[in-house]
């Protein structure tokens, strides 16, 4: 379910926000949409949607959205959809999902497309069929949607709702990827690094995680981290290393600040500085990464950037060692052989 949700539905909100008509006025938004205006209708609806200029009411954003659907726009029709799947505002009902996703979908509306094959895929709404679902995801990606075109290309190479198949991944990627989607753009320098669907070549994976990572993706910034750390596709420098895990850190990347923290540990393409090593595995560990929690319990159990604190690292330890951390666990049973 995520896989669509947090892509699909999403997405529509968020591209919203260059709406051009935005800047205009609230009163002579309202005004508009009494007469009847369906852009106006919409971005009222918009704004009822996510508080801007007033009160957050989901129940009057799907008001002024079926008074735009019903006069046939395609985004009204969609986010109405949206709002039916979700139940905000309305009460949740397949059924009328699928009716408004189906006239924004016959007027060309790659997202409401996307979410119909949703529902088939997954039968909510709909009896399952994963043909129809193909199908109506087909339909998007051949529009030339990225997105569209990147979530088969996950599809293919995860194996979910379709037969996995690593080349018709990389197909659908690389279609993506060569109109500008970073998250395309990403995985086929993944799928480059991995030889998944292509021939390895960690050259290729690094040219297109340095595309994705022009756009501050912070996957690809995390990768390019990796890839310097590792000295595979470009020479071993963990400077740039250190540099890329920070971009990636401050965008909140776990993985990256875990990795940021064991470089300040150990002072490798950084000077050394177990005040920043605690910082940065901190806020992976708030996150959830086993991995910072279990070398968060170990810079308490050693006092390194902060006081020494057994009870603390036991804390870190046991949430690391509840993840599968081996480690953690290994430091636990040490601990309690004393």
């Amino acid at each position: 379910m995520k896989l669509f949700t947090n892509i699909f539905l999403m997405v529509i909100v968020s591209c919203l926000f260059g709406h051009a008509s935005l800047a205009a006025s609230i009163d002579d938004t309202i005004k508009a949409a009494k007469q009847g205006n369906t852009e106006s209708q919409f971005e009222l609806a918009h704004r009822y949607q996510i508080g801007r200029g007033v009160e957050q009411d989901f129940s009057k954003a799907a008001e002024w959205y079926r008074k735009a659907a019903e006069q046939g726009h395609q985004k009204a029709q969609t986010n109405l959809g949206n709002m039916y799947s979700t139940g905000k505002g309305v009460e949740q009902d397949a059924a009328q999902a699928l009716t408004w996703y189906r006239k924004a979908a016959a007027q060309g509306d790659t997202r409401a497309q996307m979410n119909i094959a949703f529902m088939y895929f997954t039968g909510k709404g709909v009896e399952k069929d994963k043909t129809q679902g193909l199908n109506w995801a087909l339909k998007a990606a051949n529009q030339g949607d990225t997105q569209a075109q990147t979530t088969l290309g996950d599809m293919y190479r995860s194996g979910r709702f379709v037969k996995k198949d690593f080349k018709e991944a990389v197909n659908w990627y690389r279609m993506a990827a060569d109109k500008g989607n970073s998250v395309a753009q990403h995985n086929l320098g993944l799928a480059y690094f991995r030889g998944m669907g292509v021939k390895k070549d960690y050259i290729e994976s690094v040219k297109w995680h340095k595309k994705s990572a022009k756009k501050s993706y912070p996957p690809a910034l995390y990768s390019l981290g990796l890839r310097y750390a590792a000295g595979k596709g470009v020479k071993r420098d963990y400077k740039e290393a250190a540099k890329w895990y920070e971009k990636a850190a401050k965008k909140g990347h776990p993985s990256a600040q875990n990795n940021l923290g064991l470089m300040y540990r150990d002072g490798r393409g950084v000077d050394r500085n177990y005040d920043q090593a605690v910082k940065w595995f901190r806020k992976a560990a708030k996150i959830g990464s086993p991995h910072a929690q279990y070398n968060l319990g170990n810079m308490y159990k050693k006092g390194l950037g902060v006081n020494r604190n057994l009870d603390e690292a036991v804390k870190w330890y046991r949430k690391a060692a509840a993840k599968g951390h081996k480690d953690a666990k290994k430091a636990l049973k040490e601990i309690d052989k004393g």
